[in-house]
Protein backbone atom coordinates (compact mmCIF):
# COMPACT_ATOMS: atom_id res chain seq x y z
CA UNK A 1 0.00 0.00 0.00
CA UNK A 2 0.77 3.29 -0.40
CA UNK A 3 0.15 6.51 1.86
CA UNK A 4 0.30 10.23 1.78
CA UNK A 5 0.35 12.34 4.68
CA UNK A 6 -0.09 16.15 4.61
CA UNK A 7 1.41 17.64 7.14
CA UNK A 8 -0.77 20.45 7.13
CA UNK A 9 1.83 23.39 8.84
CA UNK A 10 4.93 22.00 8.37
CA UNK A 11 7.34 22.01 11.38
CA UNK A 12 5.92 19.39 14.05
CA UNK A 13 3.23 18.03 12.10
CA UNK A 14 5.79 16.46 9.98
CA UNK A 15 7.13 14.16 13.11
CA UNK A 16 3.40 13.61 13.96
CA UNK A 17 2.36 12.12 10.47
CA UNK A 18 5.34 10.16 11.34
CA UNK A 19 4.24 8.86 14.52
CA UNK A 20 0.71 8.49 12.71
CA UNK A 21 2.01 6.58 9.83
CA UNK A 22 3.17 3.63 12.17
CA UNK A 23 0.19 4.24 14.78
CA UNK A 24 -2.51 3.66 11.67
CA UNK A 25 -0.61 1.81 9.34
CA UNK A 26 1.81 -0.07 11.63
CA UNK A 27 4.65 1.42 9.28
CA UNK A 28 5.51 -1.72 7.44
CA UNK A 29 5.47 0.39 4.34
CA UNK A 30 5.90 4.49 5.22
CA UNK A 31 4.33 6.71 3.96
CA UNK A 32 5.60 9.82 1.99
CA UNK A 33 4.62 12.60 4.38
CA UNK A 34 4.36 15.59 2.24
CA UNK A 35 5.73 18.94 4.39
CA UNK A 36 6.50 22.68 4.47
CA UNK A 37 10.09 23.39 5.48
CA UNK A 38 8.97 26.14 7.52
CA UNK A 39 10.58 25.86 10.57
CA UNK A 40 10.87 28.57 14.31
CA UNK A 41 13.53 31.22 13.70
CA UNK A 42 15.17 29.32 16.66
CA UNK A 43 15.95 26.40 13.65
CA UNK A 44 15.71 28.77 10.40
CA UNK A 45 16.36 32.12 10.77
CA UNK A 46 15.03 33.44 7.66
CA UNK A 47 11.19 34.25 7.93
CA UNK A 48 8.65 32.01 6.03
CA UNK A 49 8.83 28.71 4.21
CA UNK A 50 12.12 27.84 2.51
CA UNK A 51 11.41 26.21 -1.40
CA UNK A 52 13.46 23.93 -3.43
CA UNK A 53 16.11 26.64 -4.78
CA UNK A 54 16.75 26.96 -0.60
CA UNK A 55 18.80 23.41 -0.78
CA UNK A 56 20.98 20.94 -2.16
CA UNK A 57 21.12 17.35 -2.58
CA UNK A 58 16.92 17.31 -3.06
CA UNK A 59 15.54 14.53 -5.33
CA UNK A 60 13.04 14.53 -7.56
CA UNK A 61 9.38 12.78 -7.46
CA UNK A 62 7.34 14.98 -9.80
CA UNK A 63 7.86 17.77 -12.08
CA UNK A 64 7.00 20.08 -8.91
CA UNK A 65 7.70 17.99 -6.00
CA UNK A 66 11.12 17.50 -4.31
CA UNK A 67 12.18 14.70 -1.76
CA UNK A 68 14.29 15.95 1.14
CA UNK A 69 16.81 12.84 1.68
CA UNK A 70 19.17 12.60 4.78
CA UNK A 71 22.09 14.16 2.47
CA UNK A 72 20.09 17.50 1.45
CA UNK A 73 21.76 20.62 2.84
CA UNK A 74 20.00 23.89 3.53
CA UNK A 75 21.42 26.82 1.83
CA UNK A 76 23.11 29.03 4.77
CA UNK A 77 22.02 30.65 6.47
CA UNK A 78 18.45 29.06 6.07
CA UNK A 79 17.60 26.16 8.18
CA UNK A 80 15.95 22.99 8.12
CA UNK A 81 14.83 19.72 10.20
CA UNK A 82 13.81 17.49 7.03
CA UNK A 83 17.16 16.20 6.61
CA UNK A 84 17.33 14.97 9.93
CA UNK A 85 13.84 13.92 10.18
CA UNK A 86 14.91 12.17 6.59
CA UNK A 87 18.19 10.48 8.13
CA UNK A 88 16.04 9.24 11.72
CA UNK A 89 13.04 8.12 10.23
CA UNK A 90 11.38 5.84 7.59
CA UNK A 91 8.93 8.00 5.67
CA UNK A 92 10.29 9.87 2.41
CA UNK A 93 9.89 13.31 3.43
CA UNK A 94 8.28 15.52 -0.06
CA UNK A 95 8.87 19.19 -0.04
CA UNK A 96 5.64 21.20 -0.50
CA UNK A 97 6.58 24.47 -1.95
CA UNK A 98 4.09 27.19 -1.81
CA UNK A 99 5.60 30.34 -3.62
CA UNK A 100 3.21 29.05 -6.37
CA UNK A 101 0.05 29.87 -3.91
CA UNK A 102 -2.47 27.30 -3.67
CA UNK A 103 -2.73 26.58 -7.27
CA UNK A 104 0.44 26.03 -7.77
CA UNK A 105 0.22 23.34 -4.56
CA UNK A 106 -2.72 21.81 -6.30
CA UNK A 107 -0.26 20.88 -8.87
CA UNK A 108 2.18 19.52 -6.91
CA UNK A 109 -0.59 17.52 -5.05
CA UNK A 110 -1.93 16.46 -8.52
CA UNK A 111 1.69 15.12 -9.69
CA UNK A 112 1.94 13.47 -6.18
CA UNK A 113 -1.40 11.36 -6.96
CA UNK A 114 -0.32 10.36 -10.94
CA UNK A 115 3.28 9.30 -9.87
CA UNK A 116 2.69 7.26 -6.52
CA UNK A 117 -1.46 6.33 -7.35
CA UNK A 118 -1.84 6.23 -3.27
CA UNK A 119 -4.24 4.31 -1.38
CA UNK A 120 -5.40 7.01 0.77
CA UNK A 121 -4.49 10.77 1.46
CA UNK A 122 -4.35 11.74 5.25
CA UNK A 123 -4.29 15.83 5.64
CA UNK A 124 -2.88 16.00 9.79
CA UNK A 125 -3.18 19.32 12.03
CA UNK A 126 -1.48 19.10 15.08
CA UNK A 127 -3.68 21.51 17.34
CA UNK A 128 -6.85 22.16 15.31
CA UNK A 129 -6.24 25.51 13.82
CA UNK A 130 -6.84 23.97 10.51
CA UNK A 131 -10.80 24.83 11.67
CA UNK A 132 -10.47 28.12 12.14
CA UNK A 133 -12.76 30.64 10.97
CA UNK A 134 -10.03 33.27 10.18
CA UNK A 135 -10.60 36.07 13.05
CA UNK A 136 -10.27 34.16 16.58
CA UNK A 137 -8.47 36.92 18.65
CA UNK A 138 -5.98 33.67 19.05
CA UNK A 139 -5.41 32.66 16.05
CA UNK A 140 -1.61 33.34 15.16
CA UNK A 141 -0.12 30.83 12.17
CA UNK A 142 -3.65 30.31 9.97
CA UNK A 143 -1.24 31.08 6.66
CA UNK A 144 -0.03 27.21 6.36
CA UNK A 145 -2.62 25.36 7.51
CA UNK A 146 -5.06 27.47 5.57
CA UNK A 147 -2.67 26.57 2.27
CA UNK A 148 -2.78 23.17 2.70
CA UNK A 149 -6.49 22.81 3.34
CA UNK A 150 -7.45 24.81 -0.08
CA UNK A 151 -5.29 22.60 -2.28
CA UNK A 152 -6.75 19.47 -1.02
CA UNK A 153 -10.23 20.36 -1.20
CA UNK A 154 -9.24 21.28 -4.68
CA UNK A 155 -7.88 18.47 -5.65
CA UNK A 156 -9.73 15.08 -7.29
CA UNK A 157 -9.10 12.43 -4.80
CA UNK A 158 -10.49 11.90 -1.63
CA UNK A 159 -8.68 13.24 1.75
CA UNK A 160 -9.57 12.69 4.94
CA UNK A 161 -8.52 15.42 7.54
CA UNK A 162 -6.94 14.77 11.15
CA UNK A 163 -6.70 17.00 14.02
CA UNK A 164 -4.22 15.59 16.91
CA UNK A 165 -4.57 16.85 20.14
CA UNK A 166 -6.66 19.62 19.88
CA UNK A 167 -5.64 23.05 21.37
CA UNK A 168 -2.28 21.91 22.13
CA UNK A 169 -0.80 24.35 18.93
CA UNK A 170 -2.20 27.30 22.19
CA UNK A 171 -4.21 28.59 19.24
CA UNK A 172 -7.77 27.46 19.32
CA UNK A 173 -8.64 26.10 22.51
CA UNK A 174 -9.71 22.74 22.96
CA UNK A 175 -13.44 23.54 23.52
CA UNK A 176 -13.96 25.63 20.79
CA UNK A 177 -13.20 22.87 18.63
CA UNK A 178 -15.23 20.24 20.06
CA UNK A 179 -18.16 20.66 18.01
CA UNK A 180 -15.80 21.07 15.27
CA UNK A 181 -14.43 17.17 15.81
CA UNK A 182 -15.76 14.03 14.74
CA UNK A 183 -15.12 11.23 15.37
CA UNK A 184 -11.79 9.80 17.39
CA UNK A 185 -9.19 7.97 15.09
CA UNK A 186 -7.42 6.90 17.62
CA UNK A 187 -6.24 7.93 21.03
CA UNK A 188 -2.29 7.55 21.29
CA UNK A 189 -0.49 5.84 24.12
CA UNK A 190 3.08 5.66 25.00
CA UNK A 191 3.73 2.63 22.61
CA UNK A 192 2.75 4.95 19.88
CA UNK A 193 5.24 7.85 20.42
CA UNK A 194 8.22 5.13 20.25
CA UNK A 195 8.64 5.32 16.77
CA UNK A 196 10.02 9.05 16.99
CA UNK A 197 10.89 9.42 20.69
CA UNK A 198 14.63 10.05 19.38
CA UNK A 199 13.25 12.81 17.07
CA UNK A 200 11.27 14.59 20.25
CA UNK A 201 14.91 14.64 21.92
CA UNK A 202 16.26 17.55 19.66
CA UNK A 203 13.20 18.84 17.28
CA UNK A 204 11.64 21.89 18.65
CA UNK A 205 8.36 21.85 18.36
CA UNK A 206 6.10 22.48 21.09
CA UNK A 207 2.44 20.95 19.80
CA UNK A 208 4.05 17.75 18.90
CA UNK A 209 6.09 17.65 22.09
CA UNK A 210 2.90 18.14 24.03
CA UNK A 211 1.25 15.40 21.96
CA UNK A 212 3.63 13.18 22.72
CA UNK A 213 3.87 13.99 26.28
CA UNK A 214 0.32 13.53 26.78
CA UNK A 215 -0.05 9.98 25.09
CA UNK A 216 2.53 9.32 27.78
CA UNK A 217 0.85 10.38 30.75
CA UNK A 218 1.05 14.18 31.68
CA UNK A 219 -1.54 16.46 32.51
CA UNK A 220 -1.28 19.62 34.02
CA UNK A 221 -0.66 22.92 32.42
CA UNK A 222 2.06 23.73 29.98
CA UNK A 223 3.61 26.91 29.24
CA UNK A 224 4.88 27.50 25.70
CA UNK A 225 6.29 29.86 23.17
CA UNK A 226 8.24 32.96 23.72
CA UNK A 227 4.59 34.98 25.17
CA UNK A 228 4.27 32.30 27.92
CA UNK A 229 0.98 30.54 26.69
CA UNK A 230 -0.38 28.59 28.93
CA UNK A 231 -1.63 25.47 27.16
CA UNK A 232 -4.10 22.73 29.10
CA UNK A 233 -2.90 18.91 29.08
CA UNK A 234 -5.75 16.85 29.35
CA UNK A 235 -7.43 13.42 28.28
CA UNK A 236 -8.28 15.04 25.17
CA UNK A 237 -4.87 15.73 24.07
CA UNK A 238 -3.88 12.11 22.91
CA UNK A 239 -6.84 12.07 20.99
CA UNK A 240 -6.78 12.04 17.22
CA UNK A 241 -9.78 12.56 15.60
CA UNK A 242 -11.49 13.01 12.40
CA UNK A 243 -13.20 16.10 10.90
CA UNK A 244 -15.55 16.73 7.85
CA UNK A 245 -12.97 18.25 5.18
CA UNK A 246 -15.73 20.34 3.38
CA UNK A 247 -17.09 22.05 6.30
CA UNK A 248 -13.66 22.98 7.56
CA UNK A 249 -12.95 24.86 4.37
CA UNK A 250 -17.00 26.56 4.24
CA UNK A 251 -15.69 27.66 7.92
CA UNK A 252 -12.19 28.63 7.03
CA UNK A 253 -12.55 32.07 5.43
CA UNK A 254 -8.65 32.54 4.87
CA UNK A 255 -8.78 28.76 3.01
CA UNK A 256 -11.56 30.00 0.74
CA UNK A 257 -10.01 33.18 -0.24
CA UNK A 258 -6.66 32.01 -1.51
CA UNK A 259 -7.50 29.19 -3.46
CA UNK A 260 -7.03 30.97 -7.00
CA UNK A 261 -3.75 32.27 -5.49
CA UNK A 262 -0.47 31.89 -7.75
CA UNK A 263 2.07 33.65 -5.41
CA UNK A 264 2.91 33.57 -1.39
CA UNK A 265 2.51 37.54 -1.55
CA UNK A 266 -1.33 37.11 -2.98
CA UNK A 267 -1.76 34.32 0.33
CA UNK A 268 -0.27 37.01 2.71
CA UNK A 269 -2.46 39.52 1.41
CA UNK A 270 -5.60 37.45 1.94
CA UNK A 271 -4.47 36.78 5.58
CA UNK A 272 -3.95 40.59 6.15
CA UNK A 273 -7.03 41.51 5.30
CA UNK A 274 -9.16 38.27 7.08
CA UNK A 275 -7.08 37.57 9.62
CA UNK A 276 -5.40 41.19 10.72
CA UNK A 277 -1.87 39.98 10.04
CA UNK A 278 0.34 37.57 8.46
CA UNK A 279 2.66 35.44 10.36
CA UNK A 280 5.28 36.19 8.06
CA UNK A 281 5.58 39.29 9.05
CA UNK A 282 5.78 38.45 12.61
CA UNK A 283 8.79 36.56 11.78
CA UNK A 284 10.36 39.22 9.49
CA UNK A 285 9.88 41.79 12.81
CA UNK A 286 10.79 39.22 15.31
CA UNK A 287 13.92 37.63 13.07
CA UNK A 288 15.05 41.94 12.83
CA UNK A 289 14.88 42.30 16.22
CA UNK A 290 16.55 38.45 17.43
CA UNK A 291 19.70 40.24 15.05
CA UNK A 292 19.96 42.96 16.90
CA UNK A 293 20.11 41.02 20.14
CA UNK A 294 23.94 40.10 21.27
CA UNK A 295 24.64 36.70 22.15
CA UNK A 296 24.97 35.52 25.54
CA UNK A 297 27.30 33.13 26.78
CA UNK A 298 25.53 30.39 28.70
CA UNK A 299 26.73 30.46 32.21
CA UNK A 300 25.73 27.35 33.81
CA UNK A 301 25.08 28.40 37.45
CA UNK A 302 23.28 31.26 36.34
CA UNK A 303 20.91 29.89 34.22
CA UNK A 304 20.23 27.13 36.98
CA UNK A 305 19.46 30.28 39.24
CA UNK A 306 17.09 31.26 36.38
CA UNK A 307 15.13 28.56 36.55
CA UNK A 308 14.43 29.00 39.70
CA UNK A 309 13.33 32.41 39.52
CA UNK A 310 11.47 30.86 36.33
CA UNK A 311 9.81 27.65 38.17
CA UNK A 312 8.58 30.05 41.17
CA UNK A 313 7.14 32.26 38.79
CA UNK A 314 4.72 30.23 36.58
CA UNK A 315 4.22 27.76 39.97
CA UNK A 316 2.51 30.74 40.91
CA UNK A 317 0.30 30.73 37.67
CA UNK A 318 -0.54 26.79 38.19
CA UNK A 319 2.10 26.13 35.68
CA UNK A 320 3.37 22.56 35.78
CA UNK A 321 4.79 21.71 32.83
CA UNK A 322 7.13 23.65 29.94
CA UNK A 323 9.05 23.34 26.91
CA UNK A 324 12.47 23.78 25.98
CA UNK A 325 11.88 26.45 23.27
CA UNK A 326 10.11 28.53 25.78
CA UNK A 327 13.09 28.22 28.60
CA UNK A 328 15.60 29.26 25.90
CA UNK A 329 13.24 32.59 24.55
CA UNK A 330 12.17 33.21 28.06
CA UNK A 331 16.30 33.23 29.34
CA UNK A 332 17.29 35.39 25.99
CA UNK A 333 19.45 32.97 25.04
CA UNK A 334 19.52 31.75 21.19
CA UNK A 335 18.38 28.82 19.11
CA UNK A 336 21.60 27.15 18.70
CA UNK A 337 22.22 27.34 22.63
CA UNK A 338 18.21 25.35 23.19
CA UNK A 339 20.20 21.92 22.94
CA UNK A 340 23.04 23.16 25.70
CA UNK A 341 19.97 24.36 28.02
CA UNK A 342 18.19 21.04 27.61
CA UNK A 343 21.37 19.27 28.74
CA UNK A 344 22.54 20.95 31.53
CA UNK A 345 18.36 21.30 32.72
CA UNK A 346 18.32 16.79 32.34
CA UNK A 347 21.62 16.56 33.61
CA UNK A 348 21.29 18.50 36.83
CA UNK A 349 18.04 17.72 37.75
CA UNK A 350 16.56 14.27 35.77
CA UNK A 351 14.00 13.92 37.62
CA UNK A 352 12.11 17.11 36.24
CA UNK A 353 12.61 15.72 32.95
CA UNK A 354 8.85 14.60 31.43
CA UNK A 355 9.53 13.56 28.08
CA UNK A 356 9.87 15.78 26.36
CA UNK A 357 8.64 18.72 28.49
CA UNK A 358 10.28 19.87 31.78
CA UNK A 359 7.98 19.44 34.49
CA UNK A 360 7.62 21.95 37.65
CA UNK A 361 7.62 20.16 40.37
CA UNK A 362 4.01 21.98 43.10
CA UNK A 363 6.62 23.26 45.69
CA UNK A 364 10.08 23.51 45.57
CA UNK A 365 12.38 20.31 46.65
Amino acid sequence: MTRLIVAAGGGGDAVAAAMLDAALYGGETPAVVLTYAWDRLLVDPIPGPRGPANFTGLRPLTRSVQAVPADATPIAPAGSTLPRLAAELPQTFALIDPHHGAEGMVRQLEELVQHLEPDSIDLLDVGGDILAQGDEPTLRSPLADALTLAACCELNFPVRLLVAGPGLDGELPADALRDRLGPVALTLTAEHVTPVSSVLEWHPSEATAMLAATARGARGLCEVRDAGLPVPLTDDGSGVYEADLDEALNRNQLARAILATENLHQVEQHSREICGFSEIDYERNKASWLGSQLAQTLDSAAVLHQLNDFETDARSRGITHTTFRRLTEAFGLSGNQRQDLRTLFINSRPDQYQAPLWHIHPEPE
